[in-house]
């Protein structure tokens, strides 16, 4: 009689059909974050709206480190020299968004480290998603959601009800075709 794979032998489970690229990535990113300290990976990759755009334009989160001097780690974050003082007065600021997105004080001090203006642009990963450019609308689409929006006065309810109705009688439109 065969014996039994043990659960160690089985091969992973796959899901049927394709699996999304995140899924794939998700142990290599979390291995490479976690080698130099990040323990939260989103510090990296959602660092524009952890500390805001205008501090993410000038600066970089480079490293967490913990030391020997107990509780608390050191975040280092590098910066162009120009900027430095005026980041180095909202170091308390950026440490408090930080240790939100930890869920404790797990930062206690923040390090700068300064660069040349021009050592953003070259050899960086960028984790800014690109804005998605709109799809053209159908005119008769267009035409038919303006319509429908036409007896509100509000602007803003306007223009909001507008787009609702784009994308609806677009997704019946492709239904249509789809059929």
């Amino acid at each position: 009689m065969a014996r039994k794979p043990s659960e160690q032998e089985l091969p992973e489970r796959r899901m049927r059909g394709f699996e999304p690229a995140f899924g794939l990535m998700k142990a290599p990113i979390r291995l490479a974050s976690e080698s130099r300290g990040f323990a939260v990976a989103r510090l990296l990759t959602h660092w524009a709206e952890i500390v805001g755009d205008d501090l993410a334009a000038s600066t970089r989160p480079v490293k967490v480190g913990y030391g020997r001097e107990g509780f608390g780690a050191t975040l280092t974050i590098l910066v162009a020299g120009a900027v430095a003082p005026i980041i180095q007065m909202q170091k308390d600021a950026i440490r408090a968004k930080v240790n939100g997105i930890y869920g404790y004080n797990a930062i206690s001090r923040i390090t700068l480290t300064q660069t040349a203006p021009i050592g953003f642009s070259e050899g960086q990963a960028q984790f800014q998603a690109k804005p998605k450019a709109p799809a053209p609308v159908d005119p008769t689409i267009l035409a038919k959601a303006e319509a429908t929006a036409a007896p509100i006065q509000d602007q803003g309810l306007r223009a909001a009800l507008e787009l609702l109705a784009q994308n609806i009688l677009k997704s019946r439109k492709s239904k249509e075709e789809d059929a």
